[in-house]
C-alpha cells in the first residue's frame, strides 16, 4: 500500500461516523429532529400517534455544550437509535423568533417561550408525558428536564428512564444512574 493510500485510510478512520452539521440558524441538524409548526399540542398528538415521547431540545448558536452533545453523545449510534426509536424531538432556538404555541394555548416567539419556561442553559432537554393536563405549560407538565451537557452514560440512562416511565415509580433518577452504572454489562 502506498504512503498516500495509508495516510488517507488513517484519516478516514479518524473521522467520526456521524457527521454533525449546522443549519443556517447555527443550530445542529440531526436526522431525528422534526420540522413542525411548533404547536406543542399538535406535536404531542403526532408523537403519541407514532408511539413516541415528545422531547423539546433547547439550543443556541455557538453553544459549546450543544457542540459537545452533538459531537460526543448524540453521535453515538446506540444513543442516536434510542432517540430515533423512542422520541419525537423538536428543537427550539433559545434566541429565536419562530412562534411556539404552548400546551395552554399561549403563543410566543421561541426566545420568550424559553424565558417563560425558565430555561437558562443550553442544551436543555424537556421530556413530556403522553398526556398534558388542561392549562399547563411545557415546563409544568414535564416529567424530566435535563439542563446542560452530560456524558453518554447519563444521557442514555435518562432517555431509558423517561422511556420506561421511571419517574412514575418514584425512583430517583440519580439512584437509577448509580445502579445502572454499578451493574455489570
Amino acid at each position: 500500500m502506498s504512503f498516500l493510500r495509508a495516510t488517507l485510510l488513517t484519516l478516514a478512520l479518524a473521522l467520526p461516523a456521524h457527521a454533525v452539521t449546522l443549519g443556517d440558524d447555527g443550530l445542529y441538524d440531526e436526522p431525528w429532529i422534526r420540522e413542525t409548526f411548533m404547536d406543542l399540542r399538535e406535536d404531542l398528538a403526532e408523537a403519541n400517534a407514532e408511539g413516541k415521547r415528545l422531547l423539546i431540545l433547547i439550543e443556541q448558536r455557538g453553544c459549546i455544550y450543544c457542540t459537545k452533545m452533538h459531537e460526543e453523545v448524540f453521535s453515538d449510534p446506540a444513543i442516536a437509535q434510542l432517540i430515533t426509536d423512542n422520541y419525537f424531538v423538536i428543537q427550539i432556538n433559545m434566541f429565536g423568533d419562530i412562534p411556539v404555541t404552548d400546551f395552554d394555548g399561549t403563543e410566543l416567539p421561541e426566545k420568550e417561550m424559553v424565558n417563560r419556561w425558565s430555561a437558562m442553559f443550553t442544551p436543555t432537554m424537556i421530556f413530556l408525558p403522553e398526556e398534558v393536563g388542561e392549562g399547563l405549560t411545557a415546563a409544568q407538565a414535564s416529567v424530566a428536564t435535563m439542563p446542560g451537557a452530560f456524558g453518554k452514560g447519563t444521557t442514555t440512562a435518562l432517555l431509558e428512564w423517561v422511556r420506561d416511565h421511571g419517574y412514575e415509580s418514584g425512583e430517583n433518577f440519580q439512584k437509577y444512574v448509580q445502579e445502572k452504572t454499578a451493574a455489570p454489562n
